[in-house]
């Protein structure tokens, strides 16, 4: 008979300790306070706990639970459904390189595998000397500045190989390092407590502020009744070909009438069809 281990069942979360329990609980009072349901400040919580150790632990968890009358489940589902909130001790800076479609063709790919090599490490692993946590993440809503490299949040526009790799290194090497636009950088435990809605006390941090590329703001310009450029991007070269097409026919060159193409053609659709007009949904049944 072979023999079966059962293991042994998991042990409740130790507690934090007096002092830093009672920091936290009054952390977290003036944090509910801003919800008309405790439940509500789930999120900004586990940011809380989170800027303590780092992390998300079980401790952090139970906090959160015991503060807002939740199950622990209840709290672990959260937690684990965002990605904002780690699981395992990380770095003093989270460097994301954007890895979505317009950053990877633009280089983000490139950028992610270099660094991969150059820090030793795979995705959502960190460095020995604990600095630099490394992940691709999807994407930072900065399309227009792309290939984009986020450290903290705070973003590092236009990136290559070759300055993300600098980047890197200055941030392990503890040299100062400036975000493309955005606020001062500051450690990942920092940047949890001000996202759990406490201010930054850093001077001048508030009033630096980012910015979006044009491409970004044309829509915006538009609906506010502006008149953009109406070009974000610059012409393409037009090639011989297209000029001998755009060139003036004579009747016999004209190509014959009619729809040689069934992609230019017209098609029975509800729309162009007075046959087939479109209507109601049938419920089952009808």
């Amino acid at each position: 008979m072979t023999d079966v281990s059962l293991g042994m069942p998991q042990l409740p979360a130790p507690d934090y300790p007096p002092e830093v329990r009672a920091r936290l609980e009054a952390d977290a009072a003036e944090i509910i306070s801003r919800y008309p349901g405790a439940r509500s400040a789930l999120l900004p919580l586990l940011h809380l706990v989170q800027s303590e150790e780092g992390h998300v632990t079980r401790t952090g968890m139970a906090f959160c639970a015991r503060q807002l009358g939740l199950t622990t489940a209840e709290v672990n589902a959260v937690a684990t459904f965002y990605t904002m909130y780690r699981r395992k001790p990380s770095g003093d800076y989270q460097v994301g390189v954007c890895t979505n479609t317009l950053c990877a063709v633009m280089g983000g790919d490139a950028i992610f595998e270099t660094l991969q090599e150059h820090l030793a490490v795979g995705n959502d692993e960190t460095t020995e000397d604990g600095k630099v946590t490394l992940e691709h993440i999807e994407c930072n809503a900065a399309c227009d500045f792309a290939p984009v490299v986020m450290v903290n949040w705070e973003f590092f526009d236009n990136q290559t190989p070759e300055s993300a790799v600098r980047l890197v290194d200055d941030l392990r090497a503890g040299r100062e390092v400036e975000p493309t636009r955005g606020a001062p950088l500051c450690t990942f435990k920092e940047t949890a407590r001000i996202l759990a809605g406490f201010p930054d006390q850093r001077e001048g941090a508030v009033a630096a502020s980012g910015g979006a590329g044009p491409a970004s703001l044309v829509g915006l310009r538009y609906a506010k009744g502006e008149n953009p450029h109406p070009r974000v991007v610059h012409p393409r070269p037009v090639s011989t070909r297209q000029q001998e097409e755009a060139a003036p026919r004579t009747p016999a060159e004209q190509p014959p009438a009619g729809h040689p193409s069934s992609h230019d053609a017209p098609q029975e659709t509800s729309a162009s069809d007075p046959a087939h007009p479109a209507g109601p949904t049938a419920e089952e049944g009808e």
